[in-house]
């Protein structure tokens, strides 16, 4: 789609009842109308004129942050907890650039955020103008859509346009970005616009052939799975999910972007599956014959050498974005349309089918279940004397329960959040899944405590990962939005570290951060903690773990951080090493399934 509004027809001519206000104000009170409660973002010259109608809005409360990414990953936050949109607003030049790394992220992730950005005046654009950037043409590749608006009359049809794309079909980011002129110019405001969006239609109805087609697959396979993506969080499906797990009797496995999809503690759910995947899920996979993709889209870290992957294996791909279908495994049967609607028809189709004929599971079964009696999830305790960060982790989420919601960082922390708490609910779970960025989560957890006040939301960060982000604390304590920060500091970048000690012998080269135990502790977190206004601890030993995680679901009147400090030997199993099948999945260091499949 073009970058420019031309699509978007000009409001009616003005009548006597239509008021005209600026641009500005038409912002805010597109806002208003289209169900806006909070807006994260921070102002400057370019925005400005939005900030002053800003200030008298009554339904909207903006939230200033302490950067613009933080705006950002809050957003994200807030959308992915509570499947509303997120908005962020930033000023022109660096504000808008430092909205980038968050809006890749969103858009890897399918995140419905709506970022808006002042522009430089228009008669400026193109003489490189104080703090102009040409954020548009940045963010081209990494939205679903970009607006430039240069007009008054022009603002709230892209705003309401915005949020029709940023949360129809897959969802995903979508840019407004608005001259300073725009927003001081009066024009009639008309609401509603009228959105016109050439091109723009999302399939949601799946065709009734391939529905078919895919219930026979089902009804034949004696090895199914039902691979389980971050789509079927996005579409509300894990009902329907359940329906259809409940009726083939199929395992599930869920991805990183998946985890709550399906209920950990269901007896099908073999768990999450990819690099650092249960080795059932793994190998379920790999020795399936027919492999059902539900809003997933066969990502490196989960095919591993995608040549080599599930070689015997038919495929079901499902999924409302048509360009991931046969993107990177041909799928046998390519189904597009709206996951909600689509397993409800499957289920239908699969319970007609399957009533005449059914192949028998019972063997594929007995080879799963012998999987996870011999290879559970675990960790083994370090040597050093120092606490497993897995303990603390798997701690945090039995203390905290199922209701909870948990924002990871991006490292071993992210893994082991994603193994060792059990999920049961979707929108529990936010994490990087696609780009992976450092930073999210303390930001990202600030963003879901706005959205769901009456859940306890933690962030689970590394000490690398905090240390990009942590400013948001002073955000959270002015702003009355207690998060709790669980620092798993093992005092280096814990997975980099990781690598270089598997793969590079050893040689850990720039990854120590000198946090944690034994060294200069620069920064001391409680000290940082506590100069931001938190509650601030820090544990050591392994039996003051729980006493620690007691006081911080007691304290809600502030954010509380405490800083654990573990074991920086800590390695994150299973793991599949990079470029080879996912039959050599290690359990552990030197400890592999044995399998007969070798690679050629």
């Amino acid at each position: 789609m073009s970058a420019d509004t031309a699509a978007i027809p000009r409001p009616p001519a003005r009548t006597a009842t239509t008021p005209v206000i600026t641009g500005a104000e038409a912002v805010v009170r597109s806002l208003e109308l289209l169900g806006v409660t909070d807006v994260f973002g921070l102002p400057g010259g370019a925005i400005m004129p939005v900030y002053d109608p800003l200030m008298d809005a009554e339904s909207v409360r903006h939230i200033l942050v302490r950067h613009e990414q933080g705006a950002g990953h809050a957003a994200q936050g807030y959308a992915a907890s509570s499947n509303k949109t997120g908005v962020a607003l930033a000023t022109s030049g660096p504000g808008a650039t430092n909205l980038v790394t968050a809006i890749a992220d969103a858009y890897m992730d399918s995140v419905p955020i709506v970022c808006i950005t002042g522009q430089v005046f228009s008669t400026l654009m193109g003489t490189d103008a104080f703090q102009e950037a040409d954020i548009v043409g940045i963010t081209m590749p990494i939205t679903k859509h970009s607006f430039l608006v240069k007009r008054a009359e022009d603002i709230p049809g892209a705003i309401a346009a915005a949020f029709e794309i940023a949360s129809t079909g897959r969802p995903g980011p979508v840019l407004v970005d608005i001259t300073k002129d725009a927003q001081q110019t009066e024009a009639p405001f008309v609401w509603p616009p009228k959105i016109d969006l050439p091109g723009y239609r999302p399939v949601t109805k799946a065709h009734g052939k391939q529905i078919q087609a895919a219930a026979q697959l089902i009804a034949e396979a004696k090895k199914p799975v039902l691979y389980v993506g971050g789509g079927v969080i996005r579409a509300q499906a894990s009902d329907e999910l359940r329906t259809l797990a409940e009726s083939t009797g199929a395992p599930v496995v869920t991805t990183l972007m998946a985890r709550g999809a399906f209920p950990d503690s269901h007896a099908q759910h073999l768990g999450m599956p990819g690099m650092h995947g249960t080795v059932p899920a793994v190998l379920a996979l790999q020795e399936a014959d027919l492999i059902v993709a539900l809003g997933a889209r066969f990502d490196d870290r989960v095919t591993g050498k995608a040549s080599l992957f599930a070689p015997n294996a038919k495929v079901v791909h499902v999924d409302i974005d048509p360009a991931e279908i046969s993107k990177i495994r041909t799928a046998d049967v390519p189904i597009v349309g709206d996951l909600k609607d689509v397993l409800v028809d499957l289920e239908a189709a699969y319970r007609v089918t399957a009533a005449e004929e059914s192949a028998d599971t019972t063997e594929w079964w007995s080879f799963l279940d012998g999987l996870r009696d011999e290879f559970p999830l675990g960790y083994s305790q370090p040597t050093d004397g120092l606490m497993a960060p897995q303990y603390v982790i798997q701690r945090i989420g039995e203390l905290t329960g199922p209701e909870g919601v948990y924002a990871a960082g991006v490292g071993q922390h992210q893994m082991w959040a994603a193994q060792f708490i059990k999920y049961e609910r979707p929108n529990a779970w936010l994490n990087s899944g696609g780009a992976g960025t450092m930073g999210y989560a303390v930001p990202a957890a600030m963003g879901a405590k706005v959205a769901e006040p009456d859940r306890v939301v933690w962030a689970i960060d590394g000490d690398g990962c905090f240390q990009m982000t942590n400013q948001e604390l002073a955000t959270c304590a002015i702003n009355n939005i207690p998060i709790k920060v669980a620092i798993i500091n093992n005092s280096s970048l814990g997975m980099v570290r990781q690598w270089q000690t598997l793969f590079y012998d050893g040689r850990h080269s720039n990854t120590d951060l000198n946090t944690g135990h034994g060294t200069v502790r620069i920064p001391d977190f409680v000290k940082l903690a506590e100069a931001y206004g938190c509650l601030a601890l820090r544990v050591e030993k392994e039996e003051d773990v729980d006493a620690a995680i007691k006081t911080a679901l007691a304290t809600n009147d502030r954010p509380v951080v405490i800083d654990f400090v573990v074991s920086a030997d800590a390695m994150v199993w299973p793991m599949v090493p990079q470029g080879v099948s996912n039959s050599y999945v290690q359990y552990a260091r030197d400890h592999s399934p044995a399998f007969a499949e070798q690679e050629d």
